[in-house]
């Protein structure tokens, strides 16, 4: 690779140029709270909460077209008939037409309930259908201009050793805890589609990475009033999830993936890393399309996936749901993990683990049954809230809308794996903390 001090001073300037300022405006929007309006969050969720509060009830309108838009597209382009899971997933993009209920209050009384149309409605799918695209618009200066290849770089020992993926992948991890876990799935599925992942990299960090933020982690702790201990619940779910992480990336389903990408990242160093990651980092920002260009294309891309989660959201969200107010199916499901509480003799351990279960309906549910329990038990429920990452009114359907090959059946089993082993870690850490 040839250096870049052989570069004419002005292309070596502009690079540079291209490297700092894009990357760190990049970081700036996705990983620095500021303060506004009495709330502490980052700049892109502010961004949100203000374009949401100049567009008042006409957000819902936006979020139902995205929805029809994402309901036809398939039936539209003949996607659906690319094979089994494809018209599963298609039929589930029409039911997503419930918006319509969502949005006049019209319909049985069982669906406008506040834990459930207007629930998914105004707590997921409208802030998802906003933040996804103008979090797109702003994941170019991360992903575009040499952030990704330096950070890379740097970090490709570590999250190798501890992930089984690319140094890439560290952004990914900071991203989705910081920002959003669509705005980390839209990266992942961005930096695939471009074939820095491989299918088991890609699904490894969309299934362990790709959790609630951090400031729904205070909403979760205020729910399970846990603000008082925040600093100690956010860090120990931190370590919790990511270990947990190391462990599924190494056993089935996600251990028997393809793991070649198509562009797999350099292995050669030329001295030092540092310099390394720099020479890579400024080829990247010099070869970079201008910066608009580079906007056009991400927040096309982020429209698109927008209008592929909304419908799913509605649809596989609602349902989920339904199931966990109106059956017995997650108390069925909740002996599964009797065992991993039962084992360590704390009172709360058949409520917890029924909670555990219905976290695959909808991450929230299990912070909203244990927020009467004791310290240990809520403070194992914010903790596996967390970890378990993924769930059928967001996540899931999102990671079914990306090119990530990774079907429902082993979304299914990976939540299993997840909580369960969230569960073993997540109870005995809380007694030695609280017990």
């Amino acid at each position: 690779m040839a250096s870049h001090t052989n570069l004419p001073s002005t292309r070596r300037t502009t690079a540079i140029r291209r490297l700092v300022g894009f990357s760190m405006i990049g970081l700036f929007i996705f990983f620095v709270p500021i303060t506004l309006g009495g709330k502490k969050s980052i700049p892109l969720d502010h961004m949100v909460d203000c374009l949401r509060g100049l567009v008042g009830p006409f957000a819902g309108y936006y979020a139902l077209a995205a929805i029809l838009a994402g309901a036809a597209y398939p039936f539209a382009t003949g996607n659906w008939k690319s094979g089994p899971s494809d018209r599963i997933l298609s039929l589930f993009k029409v039911f997503g037409a419930a918006a319509v209920l969502a949005l006049t209050g019209w319909g049985p009384q069982i669906l406008q309930s506040r834990d459930m149309l207007p629930f998914l409605f105004t707590k997921l799918v409208i802030p998802v259908g906003l933040i996804v695209p103008i979090g797109a618009v702003f994941l170019a200066f991360l992903v575009n201009y040499g952030l990704l290849e330096f950070v890379g770089v740097l970090l490709e020992w570590v999250m190798r050793a501890l992930f089984k993926t690319t140094g890439r992948s560290a952004i990914d991890a900071l991203l989705s805890f910081v920002g959003s876990y669509s705005i980390g799935i839209l990266m992942t599925n961005r930096v695939y589609r471009a074939g820095h992942y491989s299918d088991k990299e890609a699904a490894i960090i969309a299934t362990g990475f790709s959790t609630v933020s951090a400031t729904f982690m205070i909403v979760v702790a205020r729910t399970l009033g846990l603000t008082e201990v925040w600093n100690t619940y956010f860090w120990t779910t931190l370590a919790i999830t990511f270990t947990v992480t190391a462990i599924t990336g190494r056993i089935p389903p996600l251990s028997q993936m393809n793991d070649h990408a198509r562009v797999p990242e350099p292995d050669f160093f030329s001295g030092s890393r540092i310099a390394t990651a720099v020479e890579r980092a400024l080829t990247v920002a010099r070869n970079a399309p201008g910066l608009l260009e580079n906007i056009r294309l991400n927040f096309r891309e982020g429209l698109m996936m927008t209008c592929s989660i909304l419908p799913s959201i509605m649809s596989v969200g609602l349902l989920g749901l339904l199931l966990a107010k109106h059956t017995p199916v997650f108390n069925w499901l909740g002996y599964v993990f009797y065992p991993c509480t039962a084992v360590f003799g704390i009172d709360s351990a058949r409520e917890l683990a029924r909670a555990s279960a219905t976290g695959l309906a909808e991450m929230f549910l299990p912070a909203l049954l244990m927020g009467d329990a004791d310290r240990v038990a809520r403070f194992a429920t914010g903790i596996v809230n967390v970890s378990s990452v993924l769930f059928f009114s967001a996540s899931i359907p999102c990671i079914l809308s990306t090119g990530i090959p990774i079907g429902v059946g082993r979304l299914v089993l990976l939540w299993f794996l997840r909580t369960a082993l969230s569960l073993l870690i997540a109870i005995p850490v809380s007694m030695a903390l609280f017990g």
